[in-house]
């Protein structure tokens, strides 16, 4: 959907809150795509949320509240996007009626999102056989042993498989919503979304799921203060060497600390923080391609070209067409 537009409704995401379900994962669903968001500056709603339930009353995960006054799962049956959220019993099976619902969803070609031991129900309704998924790592050998024939990757923030997609932890939820505001939406309104829940913009899927920390007594090594850096300077011929002076540290053993911290290397992560700056420059309305590659670092406009295919899937053109700037200048300038 092209940002600012009126001639489309909004993207329906229904999300399913079964016996047990985690309060925060829904909370995420409804902090996502539920909430207005009138700093984006558009004419109206690009989601709109509806729970549902499989009874008139659900407990809530320990009892702390019962979830009454909703749709039934009839409601799966006009959504876009079905989330699908965590649960702690996960030894125990869902309900066909829930498992009957997400398969039809993903059936006539739906979106379907799992958040954090959500992916357990994904898999109960053979949609991962064969395919690429993620969970919480606390979970992993419990799914690996219920679930051999997923393709479990039990150290990443999230998977993104098209049209079925599965986040880790709790906090990867959001990782994971801002990737589809991403997805849906471009670089400017996902930043814009990030920065009204003060969270992360982007951290990439395959960032682990959590950090080796040093012990108190080893010096700070966080490679925070670096990416700040390298982030004000990606139109430079910024290089490994470089960073790894920046840092004070040996090439190596900048690799070691890209892995541990951010489960890629230097090299992918300068190549990604370049592209989603030359997103963010086609949002914006720069249309010279050698001006967006050399304002990016990427150099040539045929390496834009190639970059940008192969993490967004689409051409320059085609990106513009998607989520340049609208005539009606929604955006404000502010973003």
């Amino acid at each position: 959907m092209p940002q600012g537009s009126s001639h489309h409704r909004p993207h329906r995401v229904a999300v399913i809150v079964d016996d047990g379900t985690n309060p925060f994962e829904v909370g995420v669903a409804t902090e996502l795509f539920g909430l207005p968001r009138p700093e984006l500056g558009l004419p109206g709603p690009l989601y709109e949320v509806t729970l549902c339930t499989p009874t008139s009353a659900v407990r809530m995960n320990h009892g702390f509240f019962t979830l009454t006054g909703v749709p039934g799962l009839d409601a799966v049956d006009g959504a876009d996007t079905l989330v699908v959220p965590g649960r702690p019993d996960n030894v125990v099976p869902r309900g066909d009626d829930v498992l009957d619902a997400i398969r039809r969803t993903h059936a006539r070609g739906a979106r379907v999102v799992s958040f954090c031991t959500g992916t357990f129900a994904l898999a109960e309704a053979g949609l991962l056989d064969g395919r690429r998924a993620t969970t919480h790592w606390m979970w992993a050998d419990t799914f690996r042993d219920l679930h051999p024939k997923v393709l479990l990757e039990p150290d990443v923030l999230y998977v993104d498989e098209k049209d079925v997609l599965t986040a880790a932890g709790s906090a990867a939820a959001l990782d994971l919503g801002l990737r589809l505001w991403h997805r849906d939406h471009g670089a400017e309104i996902a930043n814009a979304v990030s920065r009204r829940l003060v969270f992360a913009a982007h951290r990439d899927g395959g960032q682990r799921q959590f950090v080796e920390r040093p012990l108190p007594d080893i010096p700070d090594d966080s490679l925070g203060p670096l990416l700040a850096w390298a982030q004000e300077r990606l139109g430079e011929p910024l290089t490994v060497a470089e960073l790894a002076a920046r840092a004070a540290v040996s090439p190596a053993t900048l690799h070691r600390r890209f892995r541990s911290q951010l489960g890629t290397t230097p090299l992918a992560w300068l190549t990604r923080e370049r592209v989603a700056l030359a997103c963010r420059l086609i949002e914006r309305g720069e249309e010279r391609l050698d001006v967006v590659a050399a304002r990016s670092g990427l150099g040539t406009a045929a390496n834009l070209r190639a970059r940008l295919r192969r993490e967004t899937g689409l051409s320059p053109s085609s990106y513009r067409r998607r989520f340049g700037p609208v005539a009606d200048g929604a955006l404000g300038g502010a973003l």
